[in-house]
């Protein structure tokens, strides 16, 4: 009678998918940082000549006329934002549980 076979294969010592997710958000986020800026100073860069009430944005980026009647033009589309802040969000907790889990394996 043979014995059984054992899983002889450990789990990875590097937490890589988190890292690969990481990175994959943080090119997310430079991509989207990169449309919001060009959006901003580059498509809009003859709004601050045309508009009463301009309005800007540092942190995502954007150049924005608000209009008598309320109306805004210019401004950044809501799913390029909330992309920007999910993929900032995302970058931020992956790369730390990441960074986290290497330091816990590191003092093994």
């Amino acid at each position: 009678m043979t014995p059984p076979e054992q899983d002889t294969e450990a789990p990875p010592e590097r937490p890589t998918l988190l890292w690969g997710v990481s990175f994959a958000a943080l090119g997310v986020f430079l991509l989207t940082w990169a449309l919001l800026w060009l959006n901003a100073y580059v498509v809009n860069d003859d709004l601050p000549n045309a508009c009463h009430d301009l309005r800007r944005q540092s942190f995502p980026p954007e150049a924005a006329c608000a209009s008598f009647d309320g109306t805004t033009t210019g401004g950044n589309p809501g799913w390029l934002e909330a992309l920007f802040l999910a993929s900032l969000i995302t970058t931020a907790l992956m790369g730390t549980m990441a960074a986290a889990i290497a330091m816990a394996v590191r003092r093994r």
